[in-house]
């Protein structure tokens, strides 16, 4: 067992789909791109993630100084690895004038071969600003045809992955959702099909979708992501209603991430996250060509 880590030594991060309690203890709640930025702009040397395993890498990356806890090390995004160092070899080799743009839902070792690292928040603007006409984009198909869809002026080849929770959202489903709650605009993720977003009064990452929710003059709305997004959006707006677009939007590795596994790191019962050095160094560049691209 380690030497137990002092609370106010740490910085404690949760994504917007961790458990409600696990988000009420954190010192920053977020999406992938602002915990990426939260990460490496503190000051404190330890950075407790409670997210799934990409985030906790990337945030190694990103500050290779500072020790980095997962809370529950065994949960996963199934998305990371949907892609393969042969597909972007090929890619490379086939198609000229080529940028391979990767979802920050990946792994260590798939940012490694990337050129530029992008989050749902971010995606249209970063690839905006790449000089390649080409777009290779992986993993996600869904939110690679999101952002195709905004910038015609670019090519793009999608890759085949996809989040498994928020491409079974179906049309049907929605519009049966939608008739329970007539007067509820729809918001959802670009990880969702093309007949969802089709459907969408707006269509965003999680912040966005609660900046949006926030700023928005209706009452009632229905939401097309993770259910986790809920406790912030009813913290921030608790006069407003929301729902899920159906009862089991839940991604099962995030709620891995208990306040009982958090209480563990601070025993000094975890393990701190390592990248290879290799693929730590390279993952890096395009971390951080996210960070200056989408600023």
């Amino acid at each position: 067992m380690r030497k137990p880590i002092r609370r106010e030594d740490a910085l404690v991060l949760a994504h917007y789909y961790a458990p409600d309690a696990v988000q009420a203890a954190a010192d920053f709640v977020g999406d992938s791109f602002a915990l990426a930025r939260k990460a490496k702009e503190s000051e404190k040397k330890v950075i407790v993630f409670c997210g799934v395993s990409f985030m906790g890498e990337s945030a190694k990356i990103l500050c290779p100084e500072k020790e980095v806890y997962l809370p529950a090390p065994d949960a996963h995004c199934a998305m990371a690895d949907m892609a393969s160092e042969e597909e972007i070899e090929k890619m490379r080799a086939t198609v000229p004038d080529l940028a391979v743009v990767t979802y920050v839902n990946s792994s260590a070792r798939l940012k490694a071969l990337s050129d530029v690292i992008v989050t749902s928040s971010n995606a249209v603007k970063v690839v905006s600003r790449l000089k390649e006409k080409n777009i290779y984009f992986i993993p996600d198909k869904n939110l690679g045809a999101y952002v195709a869809a905004q910038l015609p002026e670019k090519k793009f080849y999608l890759g085949w992955g996809c989040c498994p929770i928020h491409n079974a959202t179906t049309a049907a489903e929605v519009r049966a959702a939608q008739a329970a709650h007539p007067d509820a605009l729809l918001l959802v993720h670009p990880e969702c099909p093309e007949e969802v977003r089709s459907l969408a009064a707006y269509i965003g990452s999680t912040a966005g979708i609660i900046s949006y929710a926030e700023r928005s003059d209706a009452k009632e709305f229905l939401v097309g992501t993770e259910a986790g997004t809920l406790y912030e959006l009813r913290r921030r707006c608790p006069e407003k209603k929301f729902y899920v677009t159906r009862g089991d939007f839940l991604c099962e590795d995030m709620k891995k991430i208990t306040p009982e596994a958090l209480e563990r790191v601070f025993r000094g019962e975890g393990t701190p996250v390592e990248v290879p050095a290799d693929v730590a160094a390279k993952a890096a560049v395009a971390l951080n060509r996210m960070l200056e691209l989408g600023a």
